[in-house]
């Protein structure tokens, strides 16, 4: 043998190795098909689980446990959707409120629920983020708050004309309406949120909505508006979720669960793939980060037809945050977590111990940035998070091995692995937290 291939050996078994490891990967993810059962008897499972889960919210309704019921005695603030007249009626109080503060020489000051990180809460009992009753001066005759007074008393007069008129605006048309007093939309999107607690409504309730985001795809049919969508019908990219939800009616499902994705990408996938045909099912994303009309129109679903929700979410800390803020809120909009929050999601997937159960190729695992771990044990540290024992491992799984997957990873066993595979073992197996 030449020198020139003896030294070239050691390399080529190595690269031999290497290359054996994906093969072996990709014939253990074929060998998991052949444990797949037929549909039918994973379709009985799903039933079982539909019939447990709407006999559990039954008995949860009949004992007076609805998480929106509000209690005038508790600490903490819980807004309740009003009807324009009402809102008006509470403008006009706050408006002639100061009008007599202003005649009596004291100038002008709003009373507003403090929003302050500190004031935002997690409790156990209620499984949710909540905003305790405490309230700071807002006085348009002080240096440091009179420019936060004046935005708040626009604010106050451009929902009140939106509420005369009967319509509805987006949180873009508002900042618009007075650019140089806001500066920025942030400026009057955080108003707009201390408005709805000064008013002890929804935000919605307000007729100032965000743009559409959120899609949904699969057995389900309703009204919007008087417009009646089959959601069967929608395509691969699934039907808009109304910014409005007050204009959805009529909700009727033959499904067997909800599915929640995180990513479009995946969403778009299952619905390609007809997945609800195959598993009857709701799929429904928000694309990321969830905005209120997806959060609400979740809780709209669950309430109304007493479905199971499973999540499909990135292996990775911001997969769990999303997951988290469906589930007991966020701190921004702790103050109406009781309408916008779906406690009982189950996590199904994909989860750190699935990357070494579906051997996922280390090729298509991400290293976990100091940033990742960081928010990682934030994570650990939340209330919520430890109240789930199964959260706690798979989080410790994760900032063990450092490593991190997208939903997309699975695609390197086949672009459809993932509807063919993947969810209905992890359905069949009921493998969900």
């Amino acid at each position: 043998m030449s020198e020139k291939k003896r030294r070239a050996g050691p390399a080529a078994a190595g690269a031999a190795s290497s290359s054996k490891k994906p093969r072996a990967a990709a014939s253990y993810a074929e060998s998991l098909r052949s444990k797949l059962r037929p549909d039918a008897s994973i379709l009985t499972s799903l039933r079982a689980l539909a019939s447990a889960c709407a006999a559990a919210s039954s008995k949860s309704k009949a004992a007076g446990k609805d998480p929106a019921d509000q209690d005038p005695a508790a600490d903490y603030i819980v807004v309740a959707d009003q009807d324009s007249t009402s809102v008006t009626s509470r403008i006009n109080r706050l408006v002639l409120a100061a009008a007599r503060s202003i005649l009596s020489g004291r100038g002008f000051s709003f009373a507003v629920p403090s929003r302050a990180s500190s004031n935002q809460v997690y409790l156990p009992d209620l499984d949710r983020i909540v905003l305790l009753r405490r309230e700071s001066a807002r006085p348009f005759t002080n240096v440091a708050t009179a420019r936060k007074a004046t935005v708040t008393a626009r604010v106050l007069s451009l929902v009140h004309a939106v509420l005369r008129r009967g319509i509805h605006v987006t949180k873009r048309d508002l900042f618009y309406t007075d650019v140089k007093l806001f500066g920025d939309q942030s400026q009057s999107d955080a108003v707009l949120d201390d408005v709805s607690c000064m008013l002890g409504c929804t935000r919605s309730s307000l007729h100032v909505v965000a743009s559409e985001k959120g899609v949904v795809v699969g057995r389900l049919i309703f009204a919007d508006d008087g417009d009646q969508i089959d959601c069967t019908r929608m395509g691969v990219g699934g039907k808009a979720i109304p910014p409005n939800i007050d204009r959805v009616s009529g909700i009727e499902s033959d499904a067997l669960f909800i599915l929640l994705v995180e990513k479009d990408a995946a969403f778009m996938r299952l619905a390609e793939d007809r997945f609800y045909n195959r598993f009857p099912c709701i799929i429904l994303t928000a694309k990321g980060q969830p905005d209120v009309a997806t959060r609400l129109f979740l809780r709209r679903l669950k309430v109304e037809l007493k479905l199971p929700v499973l999540a499909l979410v990135d292996s990775d800390p911001y997969g769990l945050k999303i997951l988290s803020v469906y589930m007991c809120g966020s701190k921004n909009m702790s103050y109406d977590s009781a309408n916008l929050t779906t406690p009982d999601i189950k996590w199904l997937g994909v989860r750190p111990s699935d990357l070494d159960k579906y051997r996922v190729p280390e090729q298509c695992r991400l290293p976990m940035t100091d940033h990742d771990i960081k928010v990682g044990k934030e994570l650990l540290e939340e209330d919520f998070v430890k109240q789930n024992e199964g959260w706690v491992k798979e989080l410790e799984t994760m900032l063990r091995t450092r490593q991190k997957a997208e939903i997309q990873a699975l695609s390197s066993f086949g672009f459809q692995y993932l509807t063919e595979v993947y969810l209905p073992l992890k359905l069949q197996q009921q493998d969900w937290i």
